[in-house]
């Protein structure tokens, strides 16, 4: 009787974290499309001018962090689990790297112009690509945690320093649009763009409908299928549906760290490693958290904008240095 009392309190604890996080989110919205150097009242904008600063800039701004920040937070939640991996995000892996390389080799051998779906897809090719090569070297008994992390910084090293060459051979008009978009930003979101949220949200439902089938194969792989969960199947799901979230990502907002890595590490901290309930608030809270940086980005400089990925590393990186501490003090 006592342990199903704590069982019934830990599952509506995790119901009042996830509907309290939804209202701060739906807050932290209409306050990012508020404010600015003019402030409007999102449903009630003064003017045309107004009503065109709010419908071209500041929505899809404001939409394409929220969808970014959800896609990645749970993608680095997912992939916690794959590889067994604490410290396993996107961006630390290499794997948004390999997204990033894709789309630069496609701007300089394509000759025309990609549009977000072409875009789309080269993102999510070298992204697959590069979770396939982690997956594979994970299975292996031989790889130990700290080596496949090594694995993944070495691919994001490959892919930055092809991408630097890339810079070298490019004008210096190009070389900055690619520099901005490499260090994370949605600033100039159009909706266009936002038409990558078709292939994003449904991918994301699905993703976070899988916590069950994760909780189940944290038991061990034979554990999970004698419960009946086909793990080969459900983990090549994951990775098709991770690859596509973060090449989706990275075709709309560029290389974006530590979002995937901070927010549901910190959630499994505070709250225990029920997927089914910790995939949803990851996705919620990766969406608070990018939403927040943008912001930050939009009002800290008064005379530009600094890239989203400044803003996430630099509150990223000391977090991910005291898990690294943590992790060999454990």
């Amino acid at each position: 009787m006592l342990l199903n009392e704590l069982l019934y309190q830990q599952q509506q604890r995790w119901r009042i974290w996830i509907i309290v996080s939804s209202m701060v989110l739906i807050g932290i919205c209409l306050f990012a499309i508020a404010i600015g150097e003019v402030w409007i009242v999102p449903w009630a904008p003064d003017g045309a001018l107004q009503q065109q600063l709010l419908l071209q800039l500041r929505i899809p701004r404001v939409l394409a962090a929220l969808i970014v920040g959800a896609a990645l937070a749970s993608s680095g939640a997912v992939l916690q689990v794959l590889l067994g991996n604490p410290l396993a995000e996107p961006g630390v892996l290499g794997i948004s790297g390999g997204a990033s390389l894709a789309v630069v080799l496609l701007l300089f051998f394509v000759p025309i112009v990609p549009t977000p779906v072409i875009t789309m897809f080269a993102a999510m090719a070298g992204a697959l690509l590069f979770t396939l090569i982690l997956v594979g070297f994970s299975r292996r008994q031989k790889v130990s945690m700290a080596r496949l992390l090594l694995i993944g910084v070495a691919l994001g090293i490959l892919s930055s320093a092809i991408v630097t060459w890339a810079f070298y051979f490019s004008d210096d008009l190009s070389m900055r649009q690619l520099m901005y978009w490499l260090m994370g930003s949605v600033g100039g979101v159009s909706w266009e763009q936002l038409s990558l949220l078709f292939f994003i949200v449904p991918v994301l439902v699905v993703l976070c409908m899988q916590g069950k089938s994760l909780d189940v194969m944290m038991l061990g792989d034979v554990a999970a299928r004698q419960l009946g969960v086909d793990v080969r199947r459900i983990r090549w799901l994951l990775i098709l549906m991770v690859s596509l979230l973060v090449g989706c990502s990275v075709a709309l907002a560029g290389v974006i760290g530590f979002v995937g890595l901070v927010v549901p590490h910190l959630l499994r901290l505070q709250l225990g490693t029920e997927n089914r309930y910790l995939l949803p608030l990851s996705a919620i809270c990766g969406g608070i958290l990018l939403v927040l940086a943008d912001t930050l980005s939009r009002v800290l400089l008064t005379d530009a904008d600094l890239p989203i990925g400044v803003v996430t590393t630099s509150l990223g990186a000391p977090v991910f240095i005291w898990m690294l501490m943590r992790s060999q003090l454990d």
